[in-house]
């Protein structure tokens, strides 16, 4: 697929500088790194919150550094974690002696790097603790889950509790809270092509879909005849809402991975917002367009996120970042 780059590696740096660029009020890039922070982090009295991942997922993870969620997010290469010393950065960035969150989502390199900072601010001082989110159904049991755009929402909750003043402890708890709360599940049309690599990441013929994709390019764990947007939004709520009770309030998000068009995301939301009606759940509030993409993937994927008064409370408070304003 055509891409509009100028050299295929130099993504990672032509896209954060280009996002700093776009919100010079609100944002900065942390000179020679790939961290993107508030403006004014850290900010006094209160707990940052760091989160971050490889590149490819935009607008995750910098999108979500702003005023309610994040104060600092630090982007790797394409689909890659970054390095150790990167989120060293980003958690000094937020640092204000309060102490740090480390919103993590469960894939090895981002587990293990994010977890060498935190042994690195810890030796500097800083009190630091992390939360790891796995929130996709199709990967197998809990401790293997991915975490996919389920994220958003640990953002969001976490973002608004810290900036309440609330402790460490008690952002953290909140995140978990969420974490424990929260199920998606992704399908795909296309694959995806890394820059660097220059040809899909799997090959799927015209009629075909992929069930239970990641969002680094992994193939899923079922490939079928291509159905009705009906069809796919039954199967990927169904297979949420199988793994975890439901029954109350609920918020909804339909999450394109790239290259589906809110046309499509609507009709799929369409069917989903039928189906938690007639299981009785009543849907809260909805988040329908791209949140956590995989480059230029054709496809989608549904999250539900259980709510209890706390978690609406949080969900409902201002959020500045430029990928997520309320």
């Amino acid at each position: 697929m055509k891409k509009i780059l100028n050299d295929p590696n130099q993504v990672l740096q032509d896209m954060t500088e280009g996002l700093a660029a776009a919100y010079p009020n609100e944002l900065k890039q942390l000179s020679g790194t790939t961290v993107i922070a508030k403006k004014d982090a850290p900010i006094a009295n209160k707990v940052g919150i760091v989160s971050g991942g490889g590149s490819g997922h935009e607008p995750a993870h910098a999108g979500y550094v702003g005023k309610g969620m994040l104060d600092a997010a630090v982007a790797g290469e394409v689909f890659t974690s970054p390095a150790p010393d990167q989120v060293f950065e980003a958690i000094k960035a937020a640092d204000s002696g309060s102490g740090v969150l480390l919103v993590i989502k469960n894939y090895t390199g981002d587990v293990l790097n994010f977890e060498m900072a935190q042994e690195l601010a810890e030796a500097e001082g800083i009190t630091v603790d992390k939360v790891i989110v796995k929130d996709d159904v199709a990967a197998g049991d809990q401790p293997s889950r991915r975490g996919i755009a389920g994220t958003i929402f640990v953002h969001k909750i976490a973002g608004a509790k810290a900036e309440k003043g609330r402790s460490l402890e008690e952002v953290k708890a909140a995140a978990e809270k969420t974490i424990q709360n929260v199920r998606s599940m992704g399908m795909a049309l296309s694959p995806c092509t890394v820059p660097a690599a220059g040809e899909p990441s799997f090959q799927l013929d015209e009629n075909e879909m992929e069930i239970g994709i990641g969002i680094h390019g992994e193939s899923g764990i079922e490939r079928k005849e291509i159905a009705t947007a009906n069809d796919i939004a039954n199967e990927l709520t169904e297979k949420v809402l199988n793994d975890f009770d439901f029954t109350g309030e609920a918020a909804v998000m339909v999450n394109g991975l790239g290259s589906t068009p809110e046309m499509e995301l609507y009709i799929v939301n369409k069917k989903v917002q039928a189906i938690l009606a007639e299981k009785g759940i009543n849907v809260y509030k909805t988040f329908v367009g791209e949140y956590m993409t995989s480059l230029e993937m054709a496809g989608c994927s549904v999250t539900l996120l259980k709510l209890d008064d706390e978690l609406k409370t949080l969900l409902d408070e201002p959020s500045h970042a430029p990928a997520f304003r309320i």
